[in-house]
């Protein structure tokens, strides 16, 4: 899966294209991306003309289903979609927008890497052989892959509502006791 926003991210429609058509010499793909309406049908042009499976849209609603369906993202490091992406368990490598104010995109990034949710690659010190060659090595290492998903999944339980809901009820009584 491919998410660079509604708005599209040209990135994924210019420096990812080169290492799919990589992967897809390797693997069997389906591609799921997001871009926006106007590179909408060059997009499904180059998929049809180089043979690969793939799903394209501009905005989805249910965007957490065709995540459901994924093994693993390419994405910028909004706090939303890497949220939605763990809590999914859709291991995910993340390329933050080097312009974003105050590098915000890169700070969300680095959180969840710290807690081995993600890869993080640099806009600035990447080009299609290093991404091809990150997804490979990805593909090729389940082992990495898998902890990333256990990762994931842990983080989630920890944060899911019900357990905060716990631990505020928790605190409440302790509040309760130390009062009585």
């Amino acid at each position: 899966m491919i998410v660079g926003g509604s708005q599209g991210a040209k990135i994924f429609d210019t420096l990812i294209k080169p290492s799919i058509i990589e992967l897809s010499k390797k693997f069997n793909l389906k591609v799921y991306q997001q871009t926006n309406l106007f590179n909408f049908e060059n997009l499904r042009k180059f998929y049809k003309d180089n043979n690969i499976d793939c799903e394209l849209f501009d905005f989805n609603e249910d965007i957490s289903n065709l995540m459901s369906r994924s093994n693993i993202c390419i994405t910028r490091a909004g706090a939303s979609t890497l949220a939605e992406l763990v809590f999914l368990n859709l291991p995910c490598v993340v390329i933050p927008l080097s312009t974003s104010k105050d590098n915000h995109q890169y700070e969300n990034a680095f959180f969840y890497n710290k807690i081995g949710c993600n890869w993080i690659l640099c806009q600035n010190e990447i080009n299609d052989k290093i991404v091809a060659n990150k997804l490979a090595n990805i593909i090729d290492n389940k082992d990495e892959y898998l902890i990333k998903k256990t990762n994931m999944k842990n983080y989630s339980y920890q944060n899911t509502w019900n357990n905060i809901n716990q631990k505020i009820i928790s605190v409440i009584n302790e509040n309760r006791i130390s009062k009585n």
